[in-house]
């Protein structure tokens, strides 16, 4: 018998273990975008890797995260979320053991874009088995607060465990632990998320719409990524930018007339999804960039230790969960859009207070008050987008919109860093030029580069101001099986 809409299954001890779960898949794909970062300078010392080669450990994962993550998503709800899901568990399983193994820069970059292309595959099918298992209104603010915490949590906890890690056992067990958690979610896959009990719809499978939105994706970041090497007017960038263009392109028409799309249009006319999207491809954009240029004057201006720059972040992660906390609380009578828009202006004083950075300056003075001010914001921003891009979709494309709103976060965040970094490099390589000593140009490049992240969470602040003001609906004819009333508190 179905469970009547009053009943809470966050309430049972099967739905609070599921929700620690889901949370605990979205920490470790979170956190492995982060954690490598203050490691790179061991990579690059054992492993002999070129200046070159060495962006690819990080730009390799993010490459095939974000460009695998909508056909991941898809196939969530096409073929099934928990096979998805212990699927893309598995590949990063293999893949992380691949890369604390590695002994060439060719065997750890590959084992990173299996990584990315594995966590393609977890993250929308765990958060479409989050949106579609608490429909209750209550409970689903709650999970999507959970979410959303996690993941500002695993953002800023990320370089603090990298730093801990790299400066004590060392660099490859960044990658070794991930394997006692991968071992942990696949036990917990399936002993608490019950199995599709529907054939998987694959039926005129959309291949073309497929390899096309893949290709799109991956030759977009890959232009983004590339940007700041080679030049934003470079004909490399010009090309891989208008190609990437031409293949999403083809990919439209291609869903708009084919009859089974990978890509079913009609999920934009969602209120508030495209909004809450394009507001998160602009938050993280200035966000993510944020931790990149700090944790360098961190350790190239300072001269803090790796383990120094990741406690840094100590107060920052501290920060996300309490305004996390707040703001799910708050979410029920404000709606989301109030939430974002505050949200976004407390980020934008927080990093603008961090582009004030001078060369000789104190963690105390001059980076502590901005980390915590820009903390609340983050946290604020991301939980409230990520219930505003969840309200209202219906069961059979939750895995679509989970996609969705992570392919914005990774191409905000691969967006920012190219966009960034160019303005830093530019403004240091012009100090340079005219004799400024390095550690100033550094500072002063950094500074700008901090100021114009300021800029970009003000506008999304603007974008957020036009969207809906969900407040995370349930979704709409929902036909999710939902477990029986006997069945809810048994683990």
């Amino acid at each position: 018998m179905p469970v009547s809409p009053e009943t809470s299954f966050l309430a049972t001890r099967r739905g609070k273990l599921t929700l620690a779960f889901l949370c605990g898949v979205a920490f470790l794909d979170f956190v492995d975008a982060s954690i490598v970062n203050v490691a790179l300078p061991s990579i690059r010392d054992s492993l002999h890797f070129s200046v070159q080669s060495l962006q690819w450990v990080l730009s390799g994962y993010l490459l095939t995260y974000g460009g695998f993550m909508l056909l991941g998503g898809r196939a969530a709800d096409l073929v099934g979320r928990r096979p998805v899901l212990v699927a893309g568990t598995a590949l990063f399983a293999v893949s992380s053991l691949t890369a604390g193994l590695a002994e060439s820069e060719g065997m750890l970059i590959g084992a990173r874009l299996a990584q990315g292309v594995g966590a393609a595959m977890m993250m929308p099918a765990a958060l479409s088995i989050l949106t579609t298992s608490f429909t209750q209104a209550r409970d689903r603010y709650r999970a999507l607060g959970a979410w959303g915490a996690t993941g500002g949590l695993a953002s800023a906890l990320g370089v603090f465990l990298g730093g801990v890690l790299a400066g004590g056992p060392g660099w490859r067990w960044v990658f070794f632990v991930n394997l006692p958690v991968c071992a942990l979610d696949l036990i917990a896959a399936f002993r608490l998320i019950p199995g599709d009990r529907r054939r998987p719809r694959t039926a005129n499978f959309d291949v073309l719409g497929a390899v096309l939105v893949t290709s799109g994706m991956l030759l977009l970041i890959y232009a983004l990524v590339k940007a700041p090497g080679v030049g934003w007017g470079s004909a490399r960038t010009i090309g891989g930018l208008a190609g990437a263009a031409l293949l999403l392109a083809a990919f439209a028409i291609n869903e708009i007339r084919h009859p089974n799309p990978l890509f079913p249009f009609s999920i934009l006319r969602i209120n508030g999804l495209a909004a809450a999207d394009a507001t998160q491809v602009v938050a993280v954009a200035g966000s993510y960039a944020m931790f990149f240029f700090v944790t360098l004057y961190m350790q190239t201006v300072l001269g803090f230790s790796r383990i120094e720059a990741g406690a840094a972040y100590v107060p920052t992660a501290l920060g996300v969960a309490i305004a996390a906390g707040i703001c799910t609380r708050l979410m029920p009578r404000s709606g989301t859009r109030p939430i974002i828009v505050v949200g976004a202006l407390v980020d934008a004083a927080g990093i603008y207070l961090l582009s004030r950075i001078p060369v000789h300056g104190s963690y105390l003075s001059d980076l502590l008050p901005g980390l915590v001010i820009m903390a609340f914001g983050f946290g604020a921003v991301f939980v409230a987008v990520t219930t505003a891009a969840q309200a209202g979709v219906p069961a059979d494309k939750a895995g679509l919109a989970a996609a969705l709103i992570n392919t914005s976060t990774w191409v905000g965040g691969a967006l920012g860093l190219a966009i960034f970094s160019a303005i830093a490099t530019s403004h240091t390589s012009n100090l340079l030029t005219a004799d400024v000593p390095l550690d100033h140009a550094l500072t002063a490049g950094f500074s700008r580069a901090l100021l114009a992240c300021s800029l970009f969470l003000v506008a999304a602040a603007a974008i957020a101001l036009g969207a809906t003001n969900t407040r995370g609906e349930p979704a709409a004819d929902s036909t999710e099986p939902q477990p029986s009333p006997a069945a809810l508190d048994t683990a």
